[in-house]
């Protein structure tokens, strides 16, 4: 299971993306708002049981300072996935993206792009993908149809310069 965390209300249009394609590919999930300066204990509670409530991946969104990703890989042996987001007090998400991916040795975060949710959804399917079979074949077919759309593009642009 993939747990989806957020600073707060205002990152959910962004960070359910990042459910959506879990979804798709038939990976459990939960998702709730956990904020690294407002709410700190439920911060530390969420990220401390994690392992132990069965979550194997957490993607982390936030916005401006950006501390969730960074300090709940602070407390957890799990692989943390972080969603910088472009919010209403970033600077253009900068913030966020420079917060997130600054990490000092010994705490690695992986990050996406600013408002990236989707690809942490897919980075977090192939983290559990790298020992489930059945994942891996989801991804492929995923991999593949975007193939194909990208080939049936092709095909019509060829088509109508002529």
């Amino acid at each position: 299971m993939v747990g989806i965390i957020m600073g707060s209300t205002s990152d959910l249009p962004i960070m359910q993306d990042a459910a959506d394609i879990l979804k798709e590919f038939g990976i459990a999930y939960e998702l709730t708002i956990v904020s690294a300066h407002r709410t700190p204990e439920r911060m530390f509670e969420y990220a401390k049981t994690a392992a132990s409530r069965g979550i194997q991946v957490i993607i982390a969104g936030a916005g401006g300072a950006a501390h969730l990703p960074g300090m709940t890989a602070s407390l957890t042996p799990l692989p943390v996935v972080g969603v910088p987001i472009k919010s209403s007090n970033s600077i253009d998400g900068w913030d966020s993206l420079l917060s997130i991916v600054q990490m000092p040795n010994g705490i690695p975060v992986a990050t996406v792009a600013i408002n990236g949710a989707k690809n942490a959804g897919i980075l977090a399917a192939k983290i559990l993908g790298a020992t489930n079979p059945e994942i891996q074949q989801k991804l492929s077919a995923y991999m593949e149809s975007m193939k194909e759309t990208v080939l049936e593009g092709a095909k019509k642009v060829e088509q109508s310069g002529r």
